[in-house]
């Protein structure tokens, strides 16, 4: 049976999407953001509380919880393990493949659109952005939706089509809810300079405004007003501190150069984006127009949505590889176009597609085995096998040195670690880090914050029945109190236990993330 255009597109989608299923299960958490993200949604399955995000019991408020109770659902239906993490970024993925197949469906020819969508689905943005445990595709696949349904709605007619505009007011309020202001701010940015460009602006008054902000409200406010009700310092921290703070601030992690995004693009669209880059000129409308061409309002959409995040993005010091995805989707509808002009209808373009399609997967594929020989070498899987299955639920672990995001996801404990630091000391001079993490979310819920302890009960800890450590090998043997006695040396941390006199407790041995080898290795 000879496959039409239509099935053929759907079926190479369908591998694309089914080789990132895949790798999303091969690969360690990487640190620290897929261990941070990947255990507070599974605390917030484990807890039962789905308003307040928490990492090791404090509230964690960044960023909003879509991608949380989206993790807590995936890990409710196929366990809490590492693929079930990982499913949310890669169903967001597959949204944008598909969101730029049946966008550029409408503005341009079949072919150009099958080419475009797999151009992404072939790319580090989907391949790897796409299974990484943070919130970055989550916003970045909400705000394609959000520019092509209102985009589209726009070219409709001299009245915007109503159903796709709301939509896009649907899109924009799950945008909020998976990182915050962005989520409306971008799409927001993108379209005002395109209707300006445009000379359509009179037309946003024709938008449902009722009827969507409506259900922009329903969607998206009622996390912010219960949070904000139940801690009353919560709108502040997280638009005043993390949202305006961390784009206006320079004392944030990963200062970059405002030319970053340049070669973040070129590698998260490797070897696509050198055909965008013959898209710079405005297309000829001409009778050849509807077969290699789009027309020019969908041409400037296409470069003022790439210009204005980007420069939106580039303006803060602080500048990560993962914030510059929304535009994955325009840069690949412009090279798709610009495949079509440079070699559509070349005797050897199959064979040269085929070739670059091979190459940008098996690059992707070389990155995911990099990036997991790395996460190995610096997570706490080896130790957290061996914890797991040695410890008793009740036990009490102590983190010292540094901050094991991925252990408690590991071992699957239900027990908040103690972390170990001067946190006096530290809340004169902590940075953007993992202790300012903890501790500003500990000012939120001082129950939950007394997991924060200071050095001095190690020592007592040591003596104590069913107490276990955890730090990274480079701290100091020194620093390690007496009467630990060490368990296991890992690749990137090390297990210690303490070694009371007497009997230990009868309660049965192992925690849920206990993976036996050769055997059942539980205790009674």
């Amino acid at each position: 049976m000879r496959l039409t255009g239509s099935r053929k597109s759907w079926l190479m989608m369908g591998a694309l999407w089914a080789l990132l299923l895949v790798l999303a299960g091969l690969r360690p958490l990487a640190l620290p953001d897929e261990g941070r993200y990947a255990e507070i949604g599974r605390w917030m399955l484990v807890s039962g509380d789905w308003l307040t995000p928490r990492l090791d019991g404090i509230p964690f408020f960044h960023k909003p919880p879509l991608l949380h109770w989206l993790q807590a659902l995936a890990m409710a239906v196929f366990g809490a393990g590492v693929w079930a993490a990982r499913l949310a970024p890669a169903l967001h993925a597959g949204l944008m493949m598909v969101t730029v197949y049946l966008a550029a469906l409408q503005v341009a020819p079949p072919a150009v659109a099958r080419r475009a969508a797999l151009m992404l689905g072939t790319s580090l943005s989907f391949l790897a952005a796409g299974q990484y445990v943070n919130h970055d595709m989550l916003v970045a696949a909400w705000i394609g939706v959000a520019i092509w349904s209102f985009a589209l709605a726009f070219l409709h007619g001299p009245r915007p089509h109503a159903a796709l505009a709301r939509l896009g007011f649907v899109a924009c309020a799950l945008g909020v809810l998976s990182k915050g202001l962005i989520g409306l701010a971008l799409p927001g940015l993108v379209l005002l300079v395109w209707l300006l460009w445009t000379r359509q602006l009179p037309k946003a008054l024709r938008l449902p405004w009722a009827s969507g902000l409506a259900l922009f409200a329903v969607i998206a406010l009622p996390w912010f007003v219960l949070a904000q009700r139940q801690y009353p310092d919560f709108v502040g921290y997280l638009f005043g501190v993390q949202q305006f703070g961390r784009y206006t601030g320079t004392a944030f992690n990963n200062p970059r150069p405002w030319w970053f995004y340049l070669p973040a693009l070129a590698g998260l669209f490797f070897p696509w984006v050198i055909f965008a880059l013959n898209q710079v000129k405005a297309p000829v409308q001409s009778a050849q127009a509807a077969t290699d061409s789009i027309a020019r309002p969908v041409w400037l959409l296409c470069w003022i949505w790439i210009v204005a995040i980007v420069g939106f993005f580039s303006v803060p010091n602080s500048k990560i590889v993962g914030y510059v995805l929304p535009v994955m989707p325009p840069l690949a509808l412009l090279a798709a176009l610009g495949w079509q002009r440079w070699l559509g209808g070349h005797r050897w373009e199959r064979a040269l597609w085929g070739a670059l399609c091979l190459l940008a997967v098996a690059v992707a594929v070389a990155v995911h085995g990099l990036a997991g020989r790395y996460a190995a070498r610096h997570g706490t899987q080896d130790i957290a096998r061996t914890l797991a299955c040695q410890a008793r639920p009740s036990d009490t672990v102590y983190a010292l040195g540094e901050y094991p995001y991925d252990l408690p996801f590991y071992t699957q404990s239900v027990q908040p670690m103690v972390v170990v630091q001067d946190w006096t000391a530290l809340r004169r001079s902590a940075g953007d880090n993992w202790r300012r993490e903890l501790f500003e979310g500990a000012d939120f819920d001082a129950a939950a914050g007394r997991v924060l302890q200071t050095p001095e009960v190690l020592a007592s800890a040591a003596q104590q029945p069913g107490r276990w450590l955890v730090a990274p090998n480079a701290l100091p043997a020194a620093q390690i109190p007496a009467g630990w006695v060490a368990v296991q040396r890992g690749a990137g941390w090390s297990l210690w236990r303490s070694a009371p006199e007497g009997p230990e407790p009868a309660e049965h041995k192992g925690l849920a993330g206990c993976e036996p080898h050769g055997g059942d290795q539980r205790q009674p």
